[in-house]
């Protein structure tokens, strides 16, 4: 027979139903306003805290529904969104800054759904709430940082090739100037450097007989620093928050200088402040155990020294860094052999050769590893409001070198397993290559994105109903087929959604109604394909088998046209543009499978086994 599947594509259809079904299933479920209380970096969670939760909360007369143990905390589930706010306040003040309580919804699917790998349909800040930031990149000083490299490069390849040069001074905006002792040790200076510094723009200056040499950024070298900066930002930024397992999140670039951070489901931001846009790094130093720290302390600090604090003595370091943080490529918790905390390092990123050779030449001696982070504080200077970045240093870590150091090695001591996990994340996702402030900071409540669910679902539910009435009374039988077909098309869309891991936004809703429309379109085209046939006096099966075979190729050529448009809105849009055209390109896959196949299928099952006179096809 002309209209009837095989048994194989029947089987098929049922189970890639089957699926559909099972990973839509957890949208069906919601979530359940939740307390989460992680442990801050200097304590462990204890059996002791779950007490401690459930006495404040019955001190209080906050009921909850049930409490859950995680790896590193507790989640406390409520009925009530009010009840989990005041909770969360009782909870902070109970337990204190030892611990960080947050707010976030905790999804009610059941763990056989989960096994399975069937989670919740991701939704974006617009629907869920939660957090968003606005990061200003400081990419004057990373620019400094690029000139202060190549200021190293060029006096390291002048001694080495022997040029003869008086000084080297800095030039604004972005340059230097280097005296030489005369035009031939120009000549030569000149030849060595623009070697490496292809980027830059030479001028040569002689006033009064003295050679000078302008060795100035050009605008080109600049915009790759900044644009580098950028990039490398939304990366670092992009690897924490993967790092600390927040979902849904979206990082993307804002004009030419900024970075914004979208945080979906997370209403408390200590945690993401601590961690995400924390500019921190270490490096390593050698601890100075030729001069007397007595002396230091008294104010006779020796050159190429500095003065630290640790564990409540003072330390003399070398100012040659031994290693940078950048270096490192692989950080992970772990213990020393005594049973303290520590991290596990790999390296990979450059200077291993002389991390390693210093390190040999220096067995038997302590060396310390120094943490750094950048905060930033805002002062008032003549009237206006100015952001001062201020590196804080401080030891973390004294250990003496028992061998020369090579690829692998542990930074052990550290006070606790938290902070060795903070530390090695910080590590593992590389640091900062420039300094971030925060200049904008929004908390999106979750009230606000039920609106925006209610009014999408809304919009989603009438665009069907009346298309789905308008299809029965115009197509009969036919028509009913149709709706069946959206709505396939909406549970296949929505697994898709939630296999996938894409945020669903109010633009991505709105590109939902749209398929509604793109998928009708084409059951149209099939169904007055047939009746057109059928007023040429063909008969029924031969006309089900034509409609379907004429129409293919105008639905192909309608949603290729619209895939294409699609796919332009993702590459060249923003945030929200990239939502919608994420949910309109998955539509139209879902749309043609379930108005070209299965609407076939369901017809095959109806008329495909017998002879016909008529079909109920409406007008």
């Amino acid at each position: 027979m002309q209209n009837h599947y095989p048994l194989w594509k029947n089987l098929l259809l049922v189970f890639l139903l089957v699926v559909a079904v099972i990973y839509t299933a957890p949208n069906l479920f919601g979530v359940d306003p939740a307390v989460q209380i992680t442990a801050g970096s200097d304590v462990t969670v204890t059996d002791d805290i779950s007490g401690q939760v459930q006495k404040t909360l019955a001190d209080n007369k906050l009921t909850y529904t049930k409490i859950e143990h995680e790896e590193n905390g507790l989640l406390v589930r409520f009925a009530d969104v009010d009840v989990q706010i005041k909770a969360r306040d009782a909870l902070k003040s109970s337990l204190g800054d030892d611990y960080i309580v947050a707010l976030n919804p905790a999804s009610r699917t059941p763990k056989w759904l989960s096994y399975l790998g069937a989670s919740p349909m991701k939704l974006g800040l617009d629907l869920r709430g939660g957090v968003h930031f606005l990061y200003a990149v400081d990419l004057n000083d990373m620019i400094k940082k690029r000139e202060d490299g190549d200021l190293r490069s060029i006096i390291t390849d002048l001694r080495e090739s022997g040029v003869r040069y008086l000084s080297i001074e800095r030039v604004q905006p972005h340059g230097l100037s280097i005296t030489f002792r005369d035009n031939a040790n120009l000549e030569k200076g000149q030849a060595e450097i623009s070697k490496k510094l292809k980027d830059y723009l030479f001028t040569r200056v002689t006033t009064g007989g003295v050679a000078k040499l302008q060795v100035m950024m050009s605008e080109s070298a600049i915009y790759k620093v900044a644009d580098y900066a950028i990039e490398q930002t939304v990366n670092t930024l992009r690897n924490r928050i993967d790092e600390l397992g927040v979902s849904e999140a979206i990082v993307q670039r804002q004009g030419s200088d900024h970075v914004s951070v979208d945080l979906p489901g997370i209403q408390d931001t200590a945690r993401a402040k601590e961690m995400i846009g924390k500019t921190a790094t270490v490096r390593f130093n050698m601890v100075d155990v030729e001069h007397d720290v007595e002396s230091a302390m008294a104010g006779d600090i020796p050159l190429g020294t500095r003065l630290y604090d640790h564990d409540g003595r003072k330390i003399l370091l070398k100012d040659q860094v031994v290693l940078q943080g950048s270096s490192i490529t692989y950080a992970a918790p772990g213990f020393s052999q005594d049973g303290r905390p520590a991290v596990d390092i790999r390296l990979g990123g450059g200077g291993e050769a002389n991390f390693n050779r210093i390190t040999a030449e220096n067995i038997g001696k302590p060396m310390a590893t120094v943490y750094v982070e950048t905060k930033s504080e805002q002062q008032v200077i003549d009237g206006k409001v100015v952001t001062i970045n201020r590196p804080i240093e401080r030891i973390i870590s004294v250990a003496t070198i028992q061998s020369a150091l090579g690829n692998s090695f542990q930074i052990s001591g550290l006070r606790s397993e938290k902070y060795a996990q903070d530390l090695s994340l910080l590590l593992r996702s590389g640091a900062l290559v420039a300094t971030v402030t925060i200049v904008e900071e929004l908390t999106v409540g979750p009230s606000m994105g039920k609106a925006n669910i209610s009014k999408g679902m809304l919009s989603i539910a009438v665009g069907y109903i009346f298309v789905m009435l308008f299809m029965a009374f115009y197509y009969r039988v036919f028509g009913l087929i149709s709706n069946v077909a959206l709505l396939l098309n909406l549970v296949f869309m929505t697994a898709i959604l939630s296999i996938l891991g894409a945020t669903l936004t109010l633009p991505g809703m709105a590109g939902m109604v749209l398929t509604v429309g793109m998928a009708v379109d084409a059951s149209v085209l099939i169904y007055e394909r047939i009746r057109e046939e059928l007023r040429n006096g063909v008969s029924p099966q031969a006309s089900i088998y034509t409609g379907y075979q004429r129409a293919f190729t105008t639905i192909i050529d309608a949603n290729v046209a619209t895939l294409i448009v699609a796919l332009v809105l993702y590459a060249l849009g923003s945030g929200p543009v990239k939502g919608f055209a994420v949910v309109l390109i998955i539509g139209l896959m879902t749309s043609m499978l379930t108005s070209i196949v299965f609407t076939r299928a369901i017809i095959n099952w109806i008329y495909g086994r017998r002879n016909i006179k008529r079909l109920s096809i409406g007008i």
